[in-house]
Order: structure tokens, then sequence, then C-alpha cells
């Protein structure tokens, strides 16, 4: 298996996935990647989560964002064989069809482990926490084992994109009850769906979204690479987290500036 030249080699999507995309903001495809690199990556991002696990807290005593999930933030910055799969073309590529741009840079990558019994990950939209100019921000979320409704895989509002309220909140219990509220009875459906092996979801940083509990006896393991645009710039930070991002995530970089750091090297570039 040559992992390099897989991952390398263009991903053709359909113009129905990138007119589904900018109708819902978020769209699953499959078939990106085959049972062998979900397996090759399964075991190596794995073991590498392990080593780098600092949450020993049990399940009952931790908060609602602490049972959602283990998040090991830039494992590309700590093993080469995880970076083929973060700066791979054919991944990258996708996302750069699907925002409609002329490439795009890494923000930044992280495992979410969801643990057996852990709980939900409640309603939020992803650019509360960014600071950054536009909306062409994108997120594949690659799950590393075929993922049954009961594993808890991420659920979203098609379309809620344009919704106003709910912008301001953090992930939290007041995020899900505000968040349901609000788009509870309209007409953006909620999208509850299994992942096949090999099959990734995109989704906008603007799109709500949300996972349900892991009932299983299995871990929930999930490969995320956010990506922006190769021109996005940095805006002014709005709230605490998006002053956090700043600093970890783009260092070096000043308000109104491309985000053009070490962190965030170009990943595509259209020909």
């Amino acid at each position: 298996m040559i992992v390099d030249a897989y991952l390398n080699k263009q991903f053709k999507i359909k113009a129905a996935n990138i007119d589904f995309y900018k109708k819902n903001n978020y769209v699953k495809i499959k078939n990106i990647l085959s049972d062998k690199i979900i397996r090759h990556f399964n075991k190596i991002i794995s073991t590498k989560v392990e080593e780098l696990n600092s949450q020993h807290k049990p399940l009952e005593k931790r908060n609602i964002y602490e049972k959602a999930f283990l998040q090991l933030f830039n494992l590309w910055k700590k093993n080469n064989e995880i970076k083929k799969l973060v700066f791979s073309k054919r991944i990258a590529g996708i996302a750069c069809q699907l925002m409609k741009v002329n490439g795009v840079r890494l923000y930044h990558d992280q495992a979410l482990f969801k643990e057996p019994g852990g709980g939900i990950t409640p309603w939020h939209a992803d650019q509360y926490y960014w600071p950054l100019a536009s909306d062409k921000t994108i997120t594949a979320w690659i799950p590393l084992q075929k993922t049954s409704l009961e594993m808890g895989p991420i659920e979203f509002s098609a379309g809620s994109h344009v919704v106003k309220k709910g912008r301001d909140l953090s992930i939290s219990d007041k995020s899900e009850k505000q968040i349901q509220k609000t788009i509870h009875g309209s007409n953006f459906k909620h999208i509850i769906e299994p992942f096949d092996i090999g099959e990734i979801s995109f989704h906008s940083g603007l799109v709500f979204h949300r996972a349900g509990s892991n009932t299983t006896f299995d871990m929930r393991k999930v490969m995320t690479i956010i990506y922006i645009d190769k021109d996005m710039k940095l805006k002014r930070p709005e709230n605490d987290g998006q002053l956090n991002d700043w600093k970890t995530w783009c260092p070096g970089v000043g308000v109104g500036e491309i985000i053009n750091s070490p962190l965030n090297p170009i990943l595509y570039e259209q020909i």
C-alpha cells in the first residue's frame, strides 16, 4: 500500500455534491478513503491519542464539554505518518471544490474520540471560536471506523448557516438547549445518519451541528481537518475563544493579515 500516492490522488466530486453543500453547508461523500487506509490510520492515530491523552477524570466527574470527547490537536506536528493524512491533497482538493476557492490552508487538525458512555456534543457552530474574516471554512470529519447511530456520529441542521440566533454560544448545556429551541419546528432538516468506512462529511464553520452520546462499548474514533481559504485574513477576536485561537493556531499573524503562519501551510491550490 503506497499511502502517499493514494492520499495525493485527486478525488473528483460530482456537481451534485457541490450544489448540495452550497444549499445545506454540509455534505457526506462515500468511498473517499479505502478500508486499508482507514485501518492504517486508525491504528496510528489511536496510538498517538492514547500517548498524549491527559484526561483521566471519570466521566461522571467531567463537565458536558469534557464528557463529549477526548480532544487532541495538531497531531500532524507530532507524527509524520499522521501528517500524510492531514496534508492529503485528495481531501484538501475536495474542500477546495466545495468552497469554490482557489486554494486552502490548514487551520488545524484535531482527533475527537468519544469514549464508551461518552456524552453528547451539544449544538454549536464552529466559527464561534475562530477569528476568521470570512465564512470560507470547512471541516472534514473522518471516522476511523464504521460509525453506527449508537456511537454518536455528527448530526447536522441542514441549511442552518443562515440562522442568526445562537452565534454567540460556546459548546455548553446552554447551546444545546437554546439552539435546539431555535431550530426546532423550522424548515431545517435534522440529519442523523451512520457513516460507512471511507465516508467523510464536510461542514462549514457556520452550520449548526451536534453529536449524540456513545452508547456502545467501543471508542468512536474521528480525525478532523479544518481548512480555510488560502487568502483568509485574521479578524479582531470577538471573544476569549477567538483570542485563544489567534494565539494558538495563527502565531505571529496580525489583524487584517493573511493567515500564513508556519502552522497554516497551503495544502492545495487550483492549477
